[in-house]
């Protein structure tokens, strides 16, 4: 509900039909694409820092000259406007100069997961026609064969020496080529999705896509120029391009590069660079709390922590709140597919609604429909819909996964959810993930949340048994190292929080991690083959 926003600097809105018979509330001042936003810092803020990492720092003047050169390397190479260029890159700097250089040419930047094998990189590369990828040196073991990928002519090598790597590239002395002109509703990127069932899909990021994602940030997260945010998530992520490298870029804030998340060495940079704002998971706030050198750190700079994902137990939210007052904690919910957020918690509700993810957005429409495509009443769950500028016009190249999973402009975002008369958003589960326990519906969201509050959890994940008579029985995956294993006192605790038929019935205790795909999701169906 737009009540919620009244108080925060807003950009004007006004209806527009950007993309043909889709009309959606728009920002009326917005840039006019991802470089242009970059080109603004550059002339407010070029003595500010803009990229930090290992010590070395860029300002926005030096990253735009390190932008300029690699754009005109790859322009001497052939790499023109709306060619889609591979960035296999880790969080780096380079992988910020390189998808503004991209940019600059009007080139469409292509981030893939470091994690992504050699098959999951050949079917995006050949999907997409990928002319080019940039690639660290460690990764080029994984790049397709070149019979496997026809159109893939071009490798530029971040680490690698000779004509094509990285450092030649950007050694180019010819001037640099002018920012190309580029239309709103064209495609800035191209981020898959998931993948857990079936091959991924290419949600095509316009710049109208970004500019609104950026300005949410800016307006409802009170972004500022003197921001300094830790990229702590992978940036080939949504949230890593969007919520944290996207939104400081257009605010004129640092990026401070996390290249691997450690909690001891992530504290130590929070401090020694004064970050102010995160957008990570709740587990990685956990592991902070656990972290020994979290009471014996400065942090008075953190003054915003953003999360999505998965919920944040209470008891995180409290201790965080006892250890760092001066934090503000705002859950998010977003996908690919809304170029990042949708809906964001006002500040101050975070503890009174730590079962929601917040409200609408101020240019975002949240339906909740039935299976027959019906909107629900207040409060009853189903399927949320999500509308707005921010909501990608669909997957690169699949004409009919655009029609399967777009109506009207509103994409059909797989989550259940509810929405109360108060415009908070709460989902329940992944409609797939419903499991269904001799009629009963169980969300294993609402599981999962319980079990995250058990101390030394880490990760919990709930999925369905095949049981004869009642279909479904309820099974925990729980990954708490250190934790000695007692499923009798997780079922104690879990009677006292559930109805019955909610308590998981059997447990298996991990180690490990529980596997994640590409892009960090716990993939649920390896899961239900174990």
């Amino acid at each position: 509900m737009q009540e919620h926003w009244s108080d925060y600097p807003m950009p004007r809105m006004r209806y527009e039909a950007p993309y043909g018979d889709r009309i959606v509330r728009c920002f009326d001042n917005r840039p006019a694409s991802f470089f242009a936003m970059f080109a603004a810092s550059v002339v407010t803020h070029a003595d500010h820092d803009a990229v930090v990492c290992d010590g070395h720092r860029w300002s926005y003047a030096q990253t735009d000259a390190e932008a300029a050169r690699i754009a005109t390397g790859l322009a001497a190479r052939g790499v023109v406007g709306g060619e889609r260029v591979l960035l296999f890159i880790g969080n780096r700097p380079e992988f910020v100069f390189v998808l503004l250089a991209l940019q600059r040419l009007g080139a469409i930047a292509v981030p893939v997961g470091v994690r992504e094998q050699r098959p999951g990189l050949t079917y995006i590369a050949n999907q997409c026609g990928a002319r080019a990828i940039v690639v660290d040196a460690e990764l080029v073991d994984r790049v397709p064969d070149p019979g496997d990928t026809p159109e893939l002519s071009l490798q530029v090598v971040i680490g690698g020496v000779g004509r094509d790597s990285l450092a030649a590239l950007a050694r180019d002395s010819e001037p640099a080529p002018a920012p190309a002109s580029v239309r709103e509703t064209d495609v800035a990127v191209i981020l898959y999705t998931s993948g857990t069932t079936g091959n991924p899909k290419g949600a095509m990021l316009t710049h109208l896509n970004i500019a609104h994602s950026v300005l949410h940030y800016q307006a409802c997260m009170r972004l500022r120029p003197d921001d300094r945010s830790a990229l702590a998530v992978p940036a080939s992520h949504v949230t890593g391009l969007i919520a944290i490298i996207a939104a400081m870029l257009n605010v004129g804030g640092a990026i401070i590069i996390i290249p691997t998340f450690k909690a001891g060495e992530f504290l130590r940079l929070v401090e020694a660079e004064r970050v102010s704002y995160t957008l990570m998971v709740p587990a990685m706030y956990k592991l902070c709390l656990l972290n020994d050198d979290f009471n014996h750190r400065n942090l008075d700079s953190w003054r915003i922590g953003g999360y999505g994902g998965a919920p944040m137990p209470v008891a995180t939210i409290d201790a965080l709140a006892a250890h760092l007052p001066g934090l503000t904690l705002l859950n998010a919910y977003g996908a690919t597919e809304t170029t990042s957020p949708a809906t964001m918690m006002p500040t101050g509700f975070t503890r009174e609604h730590a079962d929601s993810v917040g409200v609408a957005l101020p240019t975002a429409d949240i339906r909740v429909m039935d299976d027959a495509g019906r909107e629900v009443a207040t409060g009853e769950s189903g399927e949320l819909w999500i509308g707005g500028p921010m909501v990608v016009p669909g997957y690169w190249g699949n004409p009919q996964a655009t029609a399967a999973s777009f109506t009207a402009g509103y994409w059909h975002s797989g989550d259940i959810g509810s929405l109360d008369t108060q415009g908070f958003v709460r989902i329940l589960d992944r409609k797939k993930d419903m499991l269904n326990r001799g009629g009963f519906k169980i969300y294993s969201v609402e599981v999962e949340s319980v079990l995250m509050a058990l101390p030394g959890v880490l990760e919990a994940a709930i999925i369905g048994q095949a049981c004869p008579v009642l279909g479904e029985r309820v099974h925990a995956y729980l990954h708490a190292p250190g934790v000695m294993p007692d499923d009798d006192a997780v079922k104690l605790y879990c009677r006292s929080q559930l109805a019955d038929y909610k308590v998981p019935e059997t447990i298996t205790w991990s180690a490990a991690p529980l596997p994640r795909n590409a892009n960090g999701k716990v993939m649920k169906r390896l899961l239900r083959q174990d």
